[in-house]
């Protein structure tokens, strides 16, 4: 490591003045400095932040939803993103250029964005040009790096979020007649499964060997899956699901589609992190659930709705640890250095990448 890199590494170590302020200290300064700046500061916060962190957000969402509103923001000079780095370059993508989009701490990644890099991506694709031609167009869910997005971008695909990734399948599939979908496998096959595509009809192209996993003629494949996944949603299995259909025989099994197809199959409903929200808020009282995502949100909406019983369909499921990166320490550094003047971990995504990237990113958002 040369010195610079030491330097850059330390510029991100957080403070020890954080680490010795109480809660209310921390708070306060939160609220202190968000009154100060005003409507230069935005802070979006992901449904998968700590409560901690989510009570100064001015606004909470999925995926989708922020990316909208990042577009849609052109007020705020600062935007501290409460999320994860995908997130953050998302919204530098989408946002005026003097603009600046903050990370509160930039360890907080996503272990399936990591999972597909560009070099990986070019590798790949030129490998199944050999094997399809220019049948295909690519797809990568939004959890996926500006890199990423800037290559599918280049050839004509576009982004999807699982709120929207019925729609956006549908809508790449009237452009070829072949899919590649990044990174998570789990949820292209979740999609393509719902939309009437056979599992026979689906390929698995695994980065690692640079190989086609697939078992059939090669004609028939109509979705190539990339072999990433989330490395929390992975974590629902089938025995879950047995065993509270076993404890309580009367409860309805809820699962995000980044679960594998065989627990999205043996649940009772699955959709983006929205719809699970939606549908526990229009259920009846006295109701009995069973969630299968990211632990903080699923104690939130346990604390939420008092009158309904409530369990996560794993109970030995630990928080989304690079999410939980975010915490009020980190967040009230990143604000007491705006209101010094300085742009603390800022997001910047280099200008070539950011137009091709928006490419994709504007097919999905022009597709209401």
């Amino acid at each position: 490591m040369n010195i610079f890199q030491t330097a850059e590494q330390q510029a991100n170590i957080l403070p020890e003045k954080y680490r010795r302020m109480t809660v209310k200290e921390l708070e306060d300064r939160a609220k202190e400095i968000k009154e100060k700046l005003g409507n230069k500061l935005f802070i979006p916060g992901h449904h998968y932040q700590k409560d901690e962190v989510i009570q100064f957000a001015d606004a909470t969402g999925d995926s989708l939803k922020l990316a909208q509103l990042s577009k849609e923001n052109t007020e705020a000079e600062y935007i501290v993103f409460c999320g994860v780095h995908f997130m953050a370059e998302t919204a530098d993508i989408l946002t005026a250029p003097e603009q600046k989009v903050l990370l509160p701490d930039m360890r907080a990644g996503c272990s399936m964005a990591d999972m597909a890099n560009f070099h990986q991506t070019e590798r790949a694709w030129i490998k199944l040009l050999e094997l399809f031609g220019e049948s295909m167009i690519p797809l990568t869910y939004v959890n996926s790096t500006a890199a990423i997005k800037a290559f599918v971008g280049t050839y004509g695909g576009a982004t999807v979020t699982s709120s929207n990734a019925e729609k956006m399948v549908t809508w790449a599939m009237t452009q070829k007649p072949r899919i590649l979908f990044l990174p998570d496998q789990h949820l292209g096959r979740n999609t393509a499964y719902k939309l009437g595509i056979g599992l026979d009809e689906m390929a698995v192209w695994n980065p690692v060997t640079d190989q086609l996993e697939y078992e059939g003629l090669i004609e028939n494949v109509k979705v190539i899956l990339w072999k990433g996944h989330c490395s929390v949603h992975e974590n629902f299995t089938v025995e879950n699901v047995i065993e509270v259909r076993k404890q309580y025989p009367e409860m309805k099994i809820i699962v995000h589609p980044e679960c594998r197809r065989e627990v999205v199959a043996l649940s009772d409903m699955a959709g983006s992190t929205n719809y699970i929200i939606e549908a526990i808020e229009n259920s009846d009282p006295g109701s009995l659930w069973a969630i299968g995502t990211e632990m903080n949100l699923v104690k939130r909406i346990i604390n939420q709705h008092p009158d309904k019983h409530i369990i996560s369909l794993n109970p030995h499921m630990c928080p989304c640890l690079t999410m939980n990166r975010i915490d009020l320490p980190h967040l009230v550094w990143c604000l007491e250095t705006l209101e010094h003047g300085r742009s603390h971990n800022r997001i910047q995504v280099e200008e070539q990448t950011a137009y091709f990237a928006k490419m994709a990113l504007d097919r999905m958002l022009e597709r209401p």
